[in-house]
């Protein structure tokens, strides 16, 4: 990932006036001094001539080939939210619809897309143990044209087996779509046969829990594809990006390398003391979590195994307890979302995870009684972890 830390710095756009930063354009339309010029673009005769901010936009252009740099991928585009990205990625693929194959373990809203919505697209979504690779080889069928999961699986902190998967992809000919949320430079999906990777921006990309949006990462012809005129999703269906936010994206990609290594060691230092106080902890970089020696192998290490963190606290109602005390006394914050520079906790059964019918969610095996921790980088972690033993022992005592 050193090789993706040196293509973010790479990237060079100057102002309109030598300024070290690009300049915003909010302009929703471009002029042509040749009339015959615009008809030439509607016919995809000057394909990097801009017409329409929907079709295409110089800052979110930018965001784009600075994302893609890091991913090392050929091209990237902004779009309005994460799950749009996973929307149009997916639909952009499956144009006529057809089969997909999915991990089970992954963020309700994404489930409830895959599961209340696509069908009626002409999408039908087999749901798969993500831990047991055979398992999507068999849910293949002849239609089947996707593969989709998450690196680190939502909210249950699994590893995908990347590798795996993206041999199983080349194999059958079918497109592997991985969601990177929540391991940005930390993993590289390409690496392993990705096609596509999508992200949510709204999480560690931005860092601050100020915007919403979100990124497909693909090749030329497919992020072209996005937005054709006449068959692009991003196009047709218009879940594009705001220049604005795409500006502020593109300044904050210079330092989330750092922001993801101090995620992480924030996080290891709390999941180890939680595990050594015999709390019931997950964390891929503990010894005792099931796939650590598969993210170990699929990880740049300088980043560290992430910022995510969950405890099971048995039922529910300990869980919201918990997280009452540890908002009460500073630690964290209780709301959805992560990424953020402060710790933020969930109760993923009853929010986040919520979309998932029960039986779904004990098939997953997802606790009640589980609480998501995303663990910010502000503040002393020895204070964060006296805080948290002091109301985790009231709690559970």
């Amino acid at each position: 990932m050193e090789r993706s830390r040196q293509a973010i710095r790479d990237i060079q756009h100057f102002g309109e006036e030598g300024g070290v930063v690009p300049v915003i354009d909010v302009a929703a339309t471009s002029t042509f001094l040749d009339p015959a010029d615009m008809e030439r673009a509607f016919r995809g005769e000057l394909p990097d001539r801009y017409l329409y901010s929907r079709h295409a936009n110089p800052t979110v252009n930018a965001f784009g080939r600075k994302l893609a740099a890091m991913e090392g991928m050929e091209a990237a585009l902004g779009v309005a939210s994460g799950i749009a990205a996973i929307a149009s990625a997916v639909e952009q693929l499956m144009p006529q619809g057809g089969h997909l194959v999915s991990s089970q373990t992954i963020y309700g809203g994404t489930y409830a897309l895959f599961n209340n919505i696509f069908p009626n697209r002409g999408i039908q979504v087999t749901f798969v143990d993500p831990d047991d690779v055979s398992a999507f080889e068999k849910a293949i069928r002849p239609d089947t044209k996707v593969i989709y999961t998450e690196t680190v699986s939502n909210p249950l902190l699994g590893i995908s087996d990347l590798k795996a998967l993206g041999a199983l992809a080349k194999k059958k000919n079918i497109k592997l779509v991985v969601d990177n949320t929540f391991t940005p430079v930390q993993v590289a999906p390409v690496e392993f046969g990705a096609d596509v990777v999508v992200y949510s921006c709204t999480k560690y990309l931005s860092g601050s829990s100020d915007l919403i949006a979100g990124a497909i990462v693909g090749s030329r012809k497919f992020i072209d594809d996005l937005v054709d005129l006449n068959h692009g999703v991003v196009m047709l269906m218009g879940p594009v990006m705001d220049p604005r936010v795409a500006h502020e994206l593109y300044l904050r990609l210079d330092h989330l390398p750092i922001r993801m290594a101090a995620h992480s060691r924030s996080a290891g230092y709390l999941a180890i003391k939680m595990e050594e106080a015999g709390v019931k902890t997950i964390y891929p970089g503990l010894k005792s979590h099931p796939h650590h020696e598969l993210i170990k192998s699929i990880m740049h290490p300088e980043y560290g195994f992430g910022g995510m963190v969950t405890v099971d606290c048995g039922t529910k109602e300990r869980a919201a307890k918990l997280a009452s005390r540890l908002q009460e006394e500073k630690f964290g914050l209780y709301a959805v979302s992560l990424g953020f520079s402060r710790t933020l906790m969930s109760c993923p059964a009853v929010s986040t995870s919520s979309e998932i019918p029960e039986d779904a969610q004990k098939k997953m095996h997802l606790s009640q009684g589980l609480l998501r921790l995303s663990i910010g980088y502000t503040g002393s972690d020895k204070v964060m972890w006296e805080r948290f033993e002091k109301c985790y022992r009231e709690v559970m005592k």
